[in-house]
């Protein structure tokens, strides 16, 4: 049996991207100095920072809705809301205050996670500690440690 190593190359020609949109994001994300860009909530400066607003606002109002609809419903329709349910014997707004509320938070959180990881990818932003960094950076000069001293 004839062993084949796919992770050689050299009889292939190299493969250029395209330029496609989640290129041309990451570069220009890349290219971008989010230290003297302005900061509007209202009306953003770059494409990175408007869809993580509109990622934010969309988590936003999920949680106003989570948290305040069954506080309301309990104000407006209090015989719907403070009935114990059949199956459990508790009332429905205990329920979905008790439960609804706190797994709401969990289920947001992951879905947040999940987004920003994907926004992350699509700007070509990655997140390295101080562990995954080299001893020396692109110049050849070596990188100081947190606590001033030279990172052996």
């Amino acid at each position: 049996m004839t062993e084949k190593n796919t992770h050689d190359s050299g009889d292939r020609p190299s493969v250029e991207t395209d330029g496609g949109t989640a290129a041309q994001a990451a570069q220009a994300h890349q290219n971008t100095n989010y230290l003297d860009e302005e900061v509007n909530l209202l009306n953003p400066s770059t494409p990175f920072m408007r869809d993580h607003l509109r990622l934010i606002w969309t988590g936003f109002i999920a949680w106003a809705i989570i948290v305040f609809v069954p506080v309301t419903l309990t104000a407006v329709v209090p015989s719907v809301m403070t009935t114990p349910m059949p199956v459990i014997g508790f009332p429905l707004h205990y329920f979905l205050v008790a439960i609804g509320a706190p797994a709401g938070a969990l289920i947001l959180s992951f879905w947040y996670a999940r987004r920003r990881d994907k926004l992350d990818e699509k700007y070509g932003i990655t997140h390295t500690d101080a562990s995954e960094t080299t001893a020396e950076d692109a110049t050849g000069d070596e990188q100081t440690a947190t606590d001033g001293g030279v990172r052996e």
